[in-house]
């Protein structure tokens, strides 16, 4: 598993940087009432969605917290009201705001209930009738039907954290009924086979692969191997589920 520490130096660069976060927080607003008052953004990484959401919906109070001591010193300073705090232990009362959202954060959880906890904390810091907007799938959405995924395939876990039909049960289970969903796409996201490698090397598809012993270096040596290792293949369509607390 990554270390996110270190990992906030490089996360933005890596990782689609402003496109990808823009079409994020865009998707994100448009699932979110406009009468809403308060958003609180959990795992929020470097804050670089977390920004744009804030800077989309002039009024709109936003926070975030994330579990990295790392990242919320870089989202510290993007958005000033960021709190180191783990996202099944929120630090609020109960329905405390408008808002909750979750971007690239439930497909992490693969300690069994961690992803149920978190659905749990955005449904109690919630006011009645406000929403919950969260990715689903997101690891799904980079098969794109290349030569990459081909080669990944023997390797990929079981049982997404973030599956759909199972955050949706979650939430049915804690008051959260499905709203509306929305699709956007992962500007940058096209992955190489070299920077697919790089990735297995470091640790990046922890989420998504089962890789015991030199499993690892065997997949990367078959993605370095693939021809134009350098092209970026298809860019992945990230889905948001949007909830509402009864």
């Amino acid at each position: 598993m990554l270390n996110y520490d270190d990992e906030a130096a490089v996360y933005d660069a890596t990782r689609g940087g402003v496109p990808r976060a823009e079409a994020a927080a865009v998707a994100v607003l448009g699932l979110v009432p406009a009468a809403a008052g308060a958003l609180l953004d959990i795992g929020c990484g470097t804050g670089l969605v977390t920004e744009r959401i804030a800077e989309g919906r002039p009024g709109l109070r936003v926070f975030g917290s994330d579990a990295s001591l790392g990242m919320v010193r870089v989202a510290r300073q993007r958005v000033g009201a960021v709190v180191h705090a783990d996202a099944r232990r929120l630090p609020l009362r109960d329905a405390a705001v408008d808002a909750v959202t979750a971007v690239w954060l439930l497909h992490l959880l693969r300690e069994e209930g961690a992803a149920g906890a978190v659905v749990a904390q955005a449904a109690r810091v919630l006011r009645p009738g406000g929403v919950f907007v969260t990715t689903v799938d997101k690891d799904a959405a980079h098969d794109v039907g290349s030569d990459i995924d081909d080669v990944f395939a023997p390797y990929l876990a079981p049982n997404p954290s973030d599956g759909t039909e199972r955050i949706t049960e979650y939430g049915a289970a804690h008051g959260l009924d499905v709203v509306g969903s929305t699709v956007f796409r992962g500007h940058g996201q096209g992955r190489t086979p070299l920077g697919a490698a790089h990735g297995v090397r470091r640790g990046y598809y922890a989420s998504r692969l089962a890789l015991p012993g030199q499993a690892a270096e065997r997949l990367a040596q078959a993605l370095t191997a693939l021809p134009d290792p350098d092209r970026r293949r298809a860019e992945p369509a990230y889905r948001l589920l949007a909830f509402r607390r009864r």
